[in-house]
């Protein structure tokens, strides 16, 4: 065996897994889609997990959102001031929030709380063979434990990153307004002129598509997690990074393309 083809095998069998991984995440998306398209809903699954993944990630989600906001306020108007027109922080600190940081922030938050959860509990249903046994009463694990999820992370990542905006623009309102002295309607007055619909919906459809990719990875690496709890691990550790990488590479190829 000559060197060349010593290359092409040391990079052939890398590449193979590689199409082989993304062949697995196409097949489960497929999966995960016709069964939420072809058979009824567990409607009560559903809500429990969206009062999981939305409700119980408020709390780190608006902290985010408010500190966020606040040093958006700080920087923006040191950054204004220099030349002259600190009338502008609303606008500044609003579309900052709606067009990029809402939307990647709160599905980071989102990723490293809920994502990284179902994970681990898809996973560890996995391990304990519950899965299994789903399969053997005749269940089907992507109706009864995939879709839920799923659902729940798509409708619930937007949402949360509509709130992160809100409470940001607040956030900023309170330092730019109460600390630094910008007046109050200043801060909205000129908001109301700089900011339109596209702003709003180009980051909603960002948030989405960031459900969607959150949703897809965190159930993957759960549902095709390894045996024993290490295995647990590092597919809730894959999901996590994974997830975070695609999130920031997909908002490039989004913001090149809406904006």
């Amino acid at each position: 065996m000559n060197r060349a083809e010593q290359v092409i095998r040391s990079l052939g069998r890398p590449m193979a897994r590689v199409i082989r991984d993304l062949g697995r995440l196409a097949l489960f998306l497929a999966h995960t889609f016709f069964h939420l398209v072809s058979r009824k809903l567990k409607f009560l699954t559903t809500v429990e997990q969206l009062q999981f993944v939305g409700y119980q990630s408020l709390l780190i989600v608006g902290l985010t959102g408010a500190f966020t906001g606040m040093v958006l306020s700080f920087q923006g108007y040191y950054t204004l001031n220099q030349v002259g027109t600190t009338a502008l922080l609303g606008p500044l600190v609003a579309l900052s929030l709606l067009r990029e940081l809402g939307p990647v922030i709160s599905a980071l938050m989102v990723t490293g709380r809920a994502g990284s959860a179902v994970t681990a509990e898809i996973g560890i249903m996995r391990i304990g063979e519950q899965l299994d046994a789903l399969e053997v009463m005749g269940l089907n694990p992507y109706r009864h434990v995939v879709v839920p999820r799923f659902l729940a992370l798509i409708i619930a990542v937007p949402l949360l990153a509509s709130f992160f905006n809100a409470v940001g623009i607040l956030g900023g309102y309170g330092v730019g307004v109460h600390l630094l002295g910008v007046p109050a309607g200043t801060y909205f007055g000129e908001m109301t002129d700089y900011v339109h619909l596209k702003d709003i919906t180009s980051g909603l459809y960002k948030s989405c598509s960031f459900g969607v990719l959150i949703a897809w990875i965190c159930c993957f690496k759960g549902y095709t997690t390894g045996l024993g709890a290490k295995g647990v691990s590092r597919a809730t550790t894959e999901a996590v990074v994974m997830a975070s990488v695609v999130i920031l590479a997909w908002d490039y190829f989004m913001t090149s393309i809406l904006f």
